[in-house]
């Protein structure tokens, strides 16, 4: 018998005779967008230099804020004593809600959530009160001498049995498409299962943190990790009594977001600027690994079940699909979140005649929250769990299936009305990845091992990626850019995006430098503040590039425009010649060729008393949605991927491995390659996490005992698999008018991480020879590895004794 040791050893091997498959490994030359640049920040993140909220010099006198929190997920607040709390060494302010001067309930988009608890607690965890110290010592320690006094109440923490109950932060949503009734009773084979799909901790590695400093009159200034800096400050504003623009909030970086900082880094902004604003001293505030954890919200755990007809052949005719989202005890986001499920329901196959109903269940834990992909990976797991049953019951390989069900000419409409374009990419990329990852001659050499290994069982599987890209609420669809150009031409950009990593910011200045004619080395930007760019939207949905990217360049399009204006009055050039390039503005060819550099044309402009800054704006055309009928173009185009995962199963103790994985993701026409191949291969591998080793576990009275690294496992350097492939989709610019023809890169590849669940499902199936289909929650952990593939082994037993299958 071979060990997983003994696998892991030959494969190692194996990747060190392989040679280097990665595309834009290596930086181009150029520093135009398209090109390879280096991450503006890199060198300061190697070399520690990058500031972040823990990083900023404060004042002597400042402050230090910690809060207390409920250790009872539901019931009523019957004594507050914090006279102690007052009284503690080095205290100077105690707070409660009662002392709020604004709003006290700071809902990102719907009423719920109280920026302290009212009187009742809604879920272990919630803020009792907060306190600032002169140290982060003593306001910590003054917070266990509170005398707290909470009358616990029955908690509701099985979103099931809470929508069963009616007991939902946001009435239920349907999609229909068709007589999806009939589309069940016509069907040849009918295929119904049940799936639990677990949440995910964001585990950014620089948690919750802000710092205020109060300002002239009666405002403040906060600098934050934050994904969504005008959100806060309207927040903070509506909380202190005060207009938006007494408040300025200021975002240079983020250390990790993923969508846990979209609305959950508003409220300690909050409480922040009131301490600031009743003491007038700077306040700091940041959440220890374990408060952070058990304080704020997840990805939504989901509870779905499908039942779907189809033919002979496997192709689904329609069906009936549920998606239940465990959304916490507000509403938060959970309205489009789980809306975004029921979107993605489908993910890259057409469904046929369907209703899709998407449930919001009320729970007393923490609410969950935005988590990249938005919904989108829970409601993708629904139809690839029923790809690889429908698979079994036909006696198929399941990416046969899958390419069946692909969306085609005559099939190209979604559940919700949107035709998907660029199908014909779908199919070519699937087809590419199934001859570079040499899927076919696998799939038999994986076959031929299982026959022969009674206890390590292979598994190989191919899952495709559509994702659409825009914000599902149209008005979050806009963005804003400033520009200046100084007068020794250096140049400097501001955006309404925030950069937690990915590469945004590198962006930005590409599309500047592009449009210019610049050397990337000419242009820099600075942090996002509200003051500079307003009334701007997360940084979410994968639309950071998209929406920024855009607002720049309209931006540095119309100060190019009045510069040409500008040269060919003052040099008496032709207009229509004109073109920047390599830091010279240029016109004519050959002979006749002009040349004005850069600084001396800026120069020429700044003393002719030519403007040389300029605003961008931009607003995604085209989407729309009609949720009264469940209709509509709710997205601006799709990204597509795919990955091909093999794994290897001790069917015995449940352990495994990834093996290798082979990835081809489209971007359309790249921004920036290297960033583009770092966020697939830090996407899939987050992705990966979700499904298998991140566990998440509440006890009986609804705390949160998973609440730290030591009993949370994220994937680490030793979970990456020994054989990883990436490479860009080639020649498929963007169909659709997106800054230079690229496609979004941030929340795609997050769903190329369903290929290893896949694989781990199809090592369980050949304990059945591959007629069974096993029902495998997630996270797939080693214990419902084991238990699965015991309950593979039970039902070839009880299907040798001639009783039926496991329901699918």
């Amino acid at each position: 018998m071979r060990t997983l040791t003994d696998l892991s050893e030959s494969q190692t091997e194996q990747k060190k005779s392989q040679p280097e498959k990665n595309s834009g490994s290596s930086f181009s030359g150029s520093s135009f967008s398209g090109a390879s640049a280096h991450h503006e920040s890199a060198i300061k993140h190697v070399t520690g230099r990058a500031a972040y909220i823990d990083d900023l010099a404060l004042p002597a006198d400042a402050l230090h804020l910690a809060v207390g929190l409920s250790p009872v997920a539901h019931g009523r607040i019957t004594q507050m004593d914090l006279e102690a709390v007052r009284s503690a060494p080095g205290v100077v302010d105690v707070i409660s809600v009662a002392d709020v001067p604004g709003h006290t309930d700071i809902g990102p988009v719907f009423p719920g959530d109280p920026i302290m608890a009212d009187g009742e607690v809604l879920y272990a965890g919630q803020v009792l009160f907060a306190v600032a110290a002169n140290s982060h010592r003593a306001a910590r320690q003054a917070v266990n001498k509170a005398i707290v006094e909470i009358e616990e109440r029955p908690a509701s923490l099985n979103p099931v049995a809470a929508v069963e109950a009616g007991d939902l932060v946001r009435p239920t949503h349907q999609q229909i498409s068709g007589d999806w009734e009939k589309a069940l009773d016509n069907a040849a084979i009918v295929i119904t299962g049940e799936q639990f799909v677990g949440g995910q901790e964001h585990f950014y590695l620089e948690g919750q943190a802000c710092v205020v400093h109060p300002s002239e009159d009666e405002g403040v200034v906060v600098h934050t990790s934050n994904q969504h800096p005008s959100e806060t400050q309207k927040l903070v504003a509506e909380v202190l009594g005060i207009p938006l623009h007494a408040v300025t909030v200021e975002t240079r970086r983020m250390g990790g977001g993923f969508g846990g900082k979209e609305t959950q880094a508003s409220p300690w902004a909050c409480l922040a600027a009131l301490i600031a604003r009743r003491t007038g001293r700077s306040c700091r505030f940041r959440l220890s690994r374990v408060d952070d954890m058990r304080v704020t919200g997840k990805r939504h755990p989901f509870h779905n079940r499908y039942r779907l007809g189809v033919d002979a052949h496997g192709v689904i005719l329609g069906g009936d699909i549920n998606v239940i989202g465990d959304c916490g005890y507000s509403p938060d986001l959970s309205d489009a979140i789980v809306d975004r499920a029921m979107f993605h329901s489908d993910n890259a196959y057409s469904l046929g005649e369907v209703r899709v109903t998407g449930h919001r269940a009320r729970t007393h834990t923490a609410s969950n929250t935005a988590f990249r992909g938005f919904g989108g990976p829970q409601g993708m797991m629904v139809i690839e769990a029923a790809m690889e049953d429908i698979a079994r019951r036909m006696g198929e390989d399941p990416l046969t299936v899958r390419k069946r069900n692909f969306y085609r000419d005559g099939r190209n409409t979604t559940h919700y009305g949107q035709t998907v374009d660029q199908t014909a990419l779908l199919h070519e990329l699937v087809e590419q990845l199934e001859i570079s990852s040499d899927y076919w001659q696998r799939r038999k050499t994986i076959r031929e091992f299982n026959a022969q290994s009674p206890v390590i069982r292979k598994g190989l599987a191919l899952t495709p990626v559509k994702f659409g890209i825009s914000f599902t609420a149209q008005h979050l669809n806009q963005a804003g850019a400033l520009l200046h150009v100084y007068t020794d031409g250096s140049v400097m950009i501001n955006h309404g995006g925030t950069e937690m990593g990915q590469g945004l910011h590198t962006k930005i200045c590409q599309v500047v430098a592009r449009e210019l004619g610049l050397d990337l080395e000419k242009v820099r930007i600075t942090a996002t503040r509200t003051d500079k760019v307003p009334n701007t939207s997360p940084t979410a949905a994968s639309s950071g590039t998209d929406l920024n990217g855009q607002a720049a360049r309209d931006a540095a399009l119309k100060l190019k425009t009045r510069l040409y204006d500008f040269a060919a009055e003052h040099y008496h050039l032709d207009r229509e010649a004109m073109r920047m390039e390599n830091g010279y503005l240029v016109t004519g060819l050959g002979e006749s060729e002009h040349r004005i550099a850069w600084g001396e044309l800026v120069q020429a402009a700044y003393l002719s008393r030519v403007s040389l800054s300029e605003k961008g704006f931009y607003a995604t055309p085209l989407i729309h949605y009609d949720r009264a009928n469940g209709n509509g173009r709710p997205f601006y185009y799709y990204a597509f991927g795919a990955a091909v995962a093999e794994v290897s199963v001790d069917t015995l103790s449940g352990e495994y491995q990834v093996d290798r994985v082979d990835i081809l993701h489209d971007v359309g026409d790249s921004l920036n390659p290297a960033i583009d191949i770092g966020q697939v291969e830090g996407g899939f591998v987050q992705g990966m996490g979700w499904l298998t080793s991140e566990e998440l576990k509440w006890n009986d009275r609804g705390q949160l005992i998973s609440n730290g690294p030591a009993t949370y496992k994220i994937p680490t350097y030793g979970d990456l698999p020994p054989t990883f492939n990436v490479s860009l989709m080639e020649g498929h610019p963007n169909s659709m008018a997106s800054i230079y023809r690229s496609k979004a890169v941030g929340e795609p590849p997050f769903m190329l991480g369903i290929s290893v669940w896949a694989a781990l499902r199809d090592a369980l199936a050949s304990l059945s020879g591959y007629t069974q289909a096993v029902r495998l929650d997630t996270p797939a952990t080693p214990e419902r590895v084991m238990a699965a593939a015991e309950a593979a082994r039970i039902n070839l037993r009880h299907a040798a004794d001639g009783g039926q299958s496991n329901g699918h």
